[in-house]
């Protein structure tokens, strides 16, 4: 399990597509305890395992069905990711509860200055904004972010001049894709949803709900 919350940004030293994509990623600085050989690392919000380790360099396969689901297979050597530990018992829990299973890609179609902050408009598809609500939040290559803007089919997020500095996201331009985790309780709401037939709009039209 992860938060979201970006703790160093990578960059993509080797890419081998052999039988399988294997990465070779090294952080930008140095990390507080070694990595070891089967811990969790997210990359752009995608949980992978840690096979070789050796300082701040660490090697990842990734499987077949996670190139289909990720953006993963469109990195090549040079590229920054964000990265993020996996939660460990005792650690500050900030951010919110990210899994590192991405539900969908997303197209960054708009970027709006607004003062010293700026604005992302994603286009997600129609399912994951239908799980999502306004001030909940939303993964976005691995950043835990509050949804300020939510339609059919796209949402948008506020990111603040440290957000920007920190992560990837501060590069990222309209015609970017992006890697999407919806929160896991609106996913569960949604399907609670669906199962039991009872839906915002009947609550309202039964009065429960202005």
């Amino acid at each position: 399990m992860f938060t979201g919350l970006i703790q160093r940004i990578g960059t993509v030293k080797r890419v081998s597509r052999g039988a399988g994509l294997v990465l070779e990623i090294a952080a930008d600085a140095p990390w507080e305890r070694p990595l070891e050989p089967g811990e969790s690392v997210a990359v752009n919000g995608v949980c992978l395992t840690a096979v070789k380790c050796d300082g701040s360099r660490f090697t990842a396969d990734v499987l077949r069905e996670t190139e289909s689901r990720t953006g993963l297979a469109d990195l090549v050597p040079g590229a920054k990711v964000n990265l993020e530990r996996a939660l460990r018992a005792g650690d500050a829990m900030g951010g919110h509860i990210v899994q590192g299973h991405v539900d969908a890609r997303g197209t960054i179609v708009e970027r709006r200055p607004k003062g010293r902050d700026f604005q992302l408009v994603v286009r997600c598809g129609r399912v994951l904004a239908a799980e999502s609500v306004l001030k909940g939040s939303v993964a976005i290559d691995g950043v835990s972010l509050t949804i300020s803007g939510l339609g059919d089919d796209w949402l948008a997020v506020d990111l603040i001049p440290t957000t920007a500095a920190e992560t990837t996201l501060g590069t990222r331009r309209p015609g970017d894709m992006v890697n999407l985790e919806g929160d896991v309780l609106g996913k569960y709401a949604a399907r609670r949803e669906e199962a039991s037939g009872i839906t915002e709009e009947k609550l309202r039209e039964a009065g429960f709900i202005n």
